[in-house]
C-alpha cells in the first residue's frame, strides 16, 4: 500500500475516531456541567444547597459505576464481531440517552420521578461510554503504522478536551443570552437537544469505516474468535489489567474534579459568576488539548511509559499546588490553577490511546483496554468529586490536594511496575508484547 493511500485511509480513520469521541464526551460532559450548575436546583430542590449539589454530583458519578459493565458488554461484541459495528452502536445509544435527558420533566412537574428518570438515562449514558473509548482507540492504533501509533492514537484522546470545550461553549452561549430564570426553566435543555444533530454527523462518518486488518486477519482468520473474551482476559493477562487500571486512575480523578467540582467551587466558594467559571473551564480545555497532542506524539519518540511517568509526576505537583493557589485568589488564581492542572493531565492522558491497546492480546484487546480504562474512571473519576465535597467540609481545601496527590502516587507505582509498549506487536495471536521493528 502506497504512503499516500495509507495517509488517506488513516485520515478517515482518525476523523471517525475523533468525531465520535468528541460527540460522546460532549454528551457526557454536558451532564457534568449541568450537575455542577443546574441539576441541584431543578431535580433536587428540596434537599438544600449543599446536599443538592452533593446528590447532583453523585448522579454524575452513577454512570461511572455502569461504565465497566459497558466495557464488558461492548468489548464482548467488539472482540467477537468487530470494532466498527460496535462503535456505531455505542454512539447511537449515547445520543438517544442524551436527547432523552434534554426532554425530561423536572421535579416541579413530576416530583421525585424526575430524579429517577435522570438516573436511568445517566446509566444508559454510562453503558454506552463504557464501550466507546476502547473501540475508537483500537480502530486507530490497529490501523496505524507501528512507529506512529501514539500520533494516531491521539485523535480519540482529544475527545475529552474538544467535547468539554463544545459543551462549555454551548452552556456559555445559552446562559449568556437567557435570564437566569429562563436558563433554569428551559435553557439548560438546549445543550442536550443539540446533541441530536451531532449524532447524525457522527453516524454518517462511522458507518463508512472499514474493519481493522488486525481484527479481520489476525483474530478472525488466524487466532480465532474467543467465546468469552472477558474470561480469557482474566485468565491470561490479569497483571496487565490491574496495572493498566492503576496507571490511569490519577488522570481521571483530576480531570473530572476539574470539569465538575472546580466549577461549583468557583461559583460557591470563590463567588465567581457562571460565565467566568465556564470561560476558565474552556481555557483549561485548550490547555488539555495542547498537551494531549504533545504527550501522544512524544510517546512515539521516547516511549509511552516514560511520558506517562513524566505526566503523572507533573499531575502530582499540580494537585498539591492547586488549592493553595486558588484559595481566596479569585479569577486569575483559578484560571492559572485550572490551566496548569489540565496541562499536566493532558501529558499523562495523550499516550493512553496507544498504550492501553498495546498491553493486550488482540483476541480480547477491546475488552482489556476498555475494562481497565473504565474501572479507572470509577476509582478515579466517579469518586473524586464526591470525596472532594466531604474533604472540603471536614478538613479544608488542602486535604483535596493531598487526596489527588495520593491518586497520582498510585498511578506512578503502577507505571513503574509496567512494561514499555511502544514496540509491541499488535497482531501477535498470543501476546501483545512481542517486539516488532519500529524506526527510531
Amino acid at each position: 500500500m502506497s504512503t499516500t493511500t495509507v495517509g488517506t485511509r488513516m485520515g478517515r480513520v482518525a476523523t471517525a475516531s475523533l468525531v465520535g469521541t468528541v460527540i460522546e464526551f460532549y454528551d457526557f460532559t454536558i451532564f457534568g456541567t449541568s450537575a455542577a450548575l443546574v441539576f441541584d436546583k431543578i431535580f433536587f430542590p428540596s434537599l438544600g444547597t449543599a446536599a443538592a449539589i452533593a446528590v447532583a454530583l453523585a448522579t454524575f458519578g452513577v454512570a461511572f459505576v455502569i461504565r465497566p459493565f459497558g466495557a464488558v458488554l461492548f468489548g464482548h461484541f467488539g472482540d467477537r464481531l468487530g470494532r466498527k459495528n460496535t462503535l456505531v452502536a455505542t454512539l447511537l445509544l449515547m445520543g438517544l440517552s442524551t436527547v432523552g435527558i434534554g426532554l425530561l420533566p423536572t421535579a416541579e412537574t413530576v416530583g421525585p420521578m424526575a430524579a429517577v428518570l435522570l438516573v436511568i438515562l445517566r446509566c444508559v449514558q454510562g453503558l454506552a461510554m463504557g464501550g466507546e473509548w476502547a473501540g475508537a482507540s483500537l480502530v486507530t492504533t490497529e490501523s496505524a503504522p507501528a512507529h506512529e501509533r501514539g500520533k494516531y492514537g491521539m485523535f480519540p484522546q482529544l475527545g475529552p478536551a474538544i467535547g468539554f470545550l463544545l459543551s462549555s461553549a454551548t452552556f456559555l452561549i445559552t446562559s449568556s443570552t437567557l435570564t437566569n430564570a429562563e436558563f433554569l426553566s428551559w435553557g439548560w435543555r438546549i445543550p442536550f437537544l443539540t446533541s441530536a444533530a451531532l449524532i447524525v454527523v457522527g453516524l454518517i462518518i462511522r458507518v463508512t469505516l472499514e474493519e481493522t486488518d488486525v481484527f479481520q486477519h489476525k483474530v478472525v482468520e488466524k487466532s480465532g474468535v474467543v467465546k468469552l473474551p472477558v474470561v480469557e482476559l482474566f485468565t491470561t493477562q490479569r497483571r496487565e489489567l490491574v496495572l493498566a487500571t492503576g496507571s490511569t486512575i490519577a488522570v481521571f480523578g483530576l480531570f473530572y474534579l476539574g470539569i465538575t467540582y472546580l466549577m461549583s467551587y468557583g461559583t460557591l466558594n470563590l463567588g465567581l459568576n457562571r460565565t467566568t467559571v465556564l470561560l476558565i473551564g474552556m481555557a483549561g480545555g485548550v490547555s488539555l488539548a495542547v498537551t494531549t497532542i504533545l504527550g501522544a506524539v512524544w510517546s512515539d519518540k521516547i516511549g509511552r511509559k516514560r511520558v506517562l511517568i513524566i505526566g503523572n509526576s507533573l499531575c502530582l505537583m499540580a494537585a498539591l499546588g492547586l488549592f493553595p493557589l486558588i484559595q481566596g485568589g479569585g479569577t486569575v488564581a483559578l484560571l492559572a490553577g485550572v490551566i496548569v492542572l489540565q496541562a499536566a493531565i493532558g501529558l499523562a492522558y495523550g499516550p493512553l490511546g496507544a498504550y492501553l491497546p498495546e498491553l493486550f492480546a488482540p483476541r480480547f484487546r477491546y475488552t482489556g483496554a476498555g475494562l481497565s480504562y473504565n474501572i479507572a474512571t470509577v476509582l478515579g473519576g466517579a469518586i473524586t468529586p464526591i470525596v472532594a465535597t466531604q474533604l472540603l467540609e471536614r478538613f479544608g481545601p488542602l486535604s483535596i490536594g493531598i487526596y489527588m496527590a495520593a491518586l497520582c502516587g498510585i498511578s506512578l507505582l503502577a507505571l513503574l511496575l509496567s512494561k514499555e509498549t511502544r514496540s509491541s506487536h499488535l497482531g501477535d495471536k498470543n501476546h501483545a508484547s512481542d517486539v516488532e521493528s519500529i524506526p527510531t
